[in-house]
Order: structure tokens, then sequence, then C-alpha cells
């Protein structure tokens, strides 16, 4: 990569004009059209120019100090320079941020948001873990008031939708699938849902499906999808919106189960030995968020019957009583 010197500091230089030859095509194919790309350089441009305002600095200044040259700086600002991850690196440095929020669309009341997460990075895990309750404890409760809805959470195999039906019977309640919610929105098939729109598709049907649940249920139990935990925006509203448990079990336990619930076998000891390990990994990356939930069950060596009469035991008097 070319680069200019200034002084004693290596500043970084433009290899070419933004649309001139090799620069990157646009999704329509065409140098310049617009789509993704250009808005995230509009965002970053804007970003950019709001925290040097805030601080205080001229572009000279950043130029400086995070060492790109002062004329590919002014095109980044105006919407037209491309970073790569270690120049978008040095400049959030330069600017005392986190990389990410230069990337980051403005919120609402940002200077509130700052501020809430510039407390909780300096509080201790068990300190983060009380204000999290605590906090739930306020508003979620106004939330629930009134109503009863308990989430079912965990990966297949835990029993989501095995349990879910017996236990909304047993208490008078409806119950709800989250995923074919999600179909019936879509009027497509979950696996075309992924092929066509993708993760983030499916994450926004998800959200929009749980949203309508709790509009509709003020009593319901909710079995949802095992990767909604990964969705922080989504999974705050499951847990200030519901009695969350996580239904979790041995991974060799949960992947008989999926094989039963089919009717199938895998006959190679490797594809069984490479199901069994990617279930170990999916459980230990979610792990943290599942135990989140406001109460935990291990289903391993439990009946159906068992685990609805534990659930029974684990929903607080609160969530039941003239519900």
């Amino acid at each position: 990569m070319p680069r200019a010197r200034v002084g004693r500091r290596s500043t970084y230089a433009p290899p070419g004009p933004p649309n001139g030859p090799g620069a990157p095509l646009g999704r329509a194919g065409r140098r310049g059209a617009p789509g993704a790309d250009g808005e995230l350089r509009a965002l970053l441009a804007r970003q950019v120019r709001l925290a040097r305002a805030r601080r205080g600095m001229t572009r000279r200044q950043l130029a400086r100090e995070s060492g790109i040259s002062l004329a590919y700086l002014a095109r980044v600002e105006r919407g037209a320079g491309n970073l790569s991850l270690d120049l978008l690196q040095r400049l959030a440095a330069a600017l005392n941020l986190p990389a990410p929020e230069l990337l980051s669309a403005p919120e609402m009341h940002s200077a509130d948001l700052a501020l809430l997460v510039e407390f909780l990075r300096r509080r201790a895990p068990g300190e983060l873990a009380l204000i999290r309750r605590r906090l739930f404890e306020e508003f979620e409760g106004r939330a629930r008031r009134g109503g009863q809805r308990i989430a079912l959470t965990g990966i297949r195999g835990a029993g989501k939708s095995t349990v879910g039906p017996l236990l909304a019977e047993t208490l008078g309640i409806p119950f709800v699938e989250l995923n074919r919610e999600i179909v019936r929105e879509a009027g497509i098939a979950l696996s075309e849902i992924f092929m066509l729109y993708g993760q983030s598709g499916y994450r926004a049907l998800e959200r929009r499906c749980l949203e309508r649940v709790v509009t509709d249920y003020p009593r319901v139990v909710l079995a949802t999808g095992g990767g909604i935990v990964a969705e922080p925006a989504t999974y705050e509203l499951l847990l200030s919106s519901f009695y969350t448990v996580w239904l979790h079990g041995r991974p060799e336990i949960l992947f008989g189960r999926v094989m039963a619930q089919h009717d199938a076998r895998i006959a190679s000891p490797q594809l069984k030995r490479e199901a069994l390990e990617h279930i170990a990994r999916m459980l230990e990356a979610r792990r943290r968020l599942y135990q989140l939930a406001h109460a935990t069950l291990d289903t391993s060596e439990l009946t159906v019957t068992q685990v609805v009469r534990a659930l029974l035991g684990r929903v607080p008097a609160a969530e039941t009583a003239g519900a």
C-alpha cells in the first residue's frame, strides 16, 4: 500500500481517485452506484465529523493523530473514501472511541446512553449482574403486570416444543411457537426465509413476531428459537416481557432427541462425533446468554411430565396468582 511521509510520521496516501480505475464496483455493477456500501461510507463520514467536532479537533489535527493523510481524511469525511480495518482502528484511536461506534447509527438520547455505557464498563462482573437484575425487576414488572407470559429457551432437543403445549394446557393459557409465527408472517418455510433473506432477514421477522406476541397475548407459553439469545435487542424484549426458563441438557441427550423426532439415524461415527461437537460448541458459546434467564432446568434425566411439574414449581406465585 503506497505511503507518503509528512515529517517523521507515516501517513496513509490513497492509491488513486475514489472512482478511478480499480475502484470497487457498486451493488448495481457500476462505479459509484448507490447501495449499502455508499450508506456505510456516509454514516462513517457523519460519525467522524461529529466525533471530531465534539472533541474540538481540526481535520489537520485528526490527520496528524491518526497518521492518515489530510487529503484522504477529507475524502473520508465527504463519504468518498474506503477505509481498511487497520485505518479504521487508527482513526478510532485518534478520536478515543471504540471502532464500532464509528459505524453505528447515532441513537436518540445518545448522551444518556453514552454515560450509561461508561458507567457499566467500570463495574465488576458481579455488579453488572446485580444491576441487570434490579433494572429488570423494576421495569419488567410493569411489562408483565396483570398477565402471565412464560418463554422457554434453549437449543433443539431441550424439549421446548414438547413441554410447552402441556405446560400451557396445565395453566389454561395459549401456547405459541415463535418459529411458526415467523413462517406465518413470511408465508414461506423457514429454509426459504434463510435462503431468500439470510440471517438478518430472519432475525427481523423474529423480532416483529415477538413484539406481536407481547401485544396480543397477556397470558401465553412461548417456545422460542435457540438463537434468539444472540440478538441483544430481541433477547432484552423477551427477558423484560416474559418469565424465561432455559431448558438444557447433555449434548448426547439433545442429539438423541432430535434424531428421534425425525426418525433418523447417523450411521457414521465420524458424523455423529461432529454433530455432538457442534452441539457442545453451540451450548458453550451461548451458555452465558442462556443463563440470563429467570430460571434454568436440566431436562436430561426427566420425563415430559416431570419437566412440566418442575416448571410449575419454578414459576413465581406472583406470575400465576390471579392471572
